[in-house]
């Protein structure tokens, strides 16, 4: 009886044990990192960059040592960053182009004025 027993306990603790996640689970975040640096996230948003790359190791660490839950919370908070720092990306360089435009609409303003005087408005 006693044998039956522990093998209930056994079965009852192993099945209320996470399941491991799909060890793919890391190409997702690591694919946005990778997007995040091909898009300049190092230059415009390092901070993000740094904590997408922090958050993916320590994935891969609680991995190894079979915290799964936070293996999933980790990764996906991994990708967000990577998204985060896409997204800054694109801001600096769109805000980069439009302070270039305004230089130059400045200076054609400035050449028509020299060029036309005050009758140019």
């Amino acid at each position: 009886m006693k044998p039956i027993l522990i093998s209930i306990v056994c079965l009852a603790l192993t099945a209320c044990m996470p399941a491991p996640p799909d060890p793919n689970i890391f190409d997702v975040a690591a694919k946005a990192i990778q997007m995040a640096e091909s898009v300049g996230g190092d230059e415009f948003a390092p901070v993000e960059m740094r904590f997408a790359r922090e958050k993916l190791a320590s994935a891969k660490l609680a991995m190894e040592k079979q915290k799964y839950e936070v293996v999933v919370y980790l990764v996906e908070e991994a990708e967000i960053n990577a998204e985060l720092a896409i997204e800054k990306s694109r801001t600096a360089k769109s805000r980069r182009r439009v302070n270039e435009q305004r230089k130059n609409n400045e200076e054609l303003n400035t050449s028509l004025r020299v060029t036309f005087g005050d009758e140019f408005k």
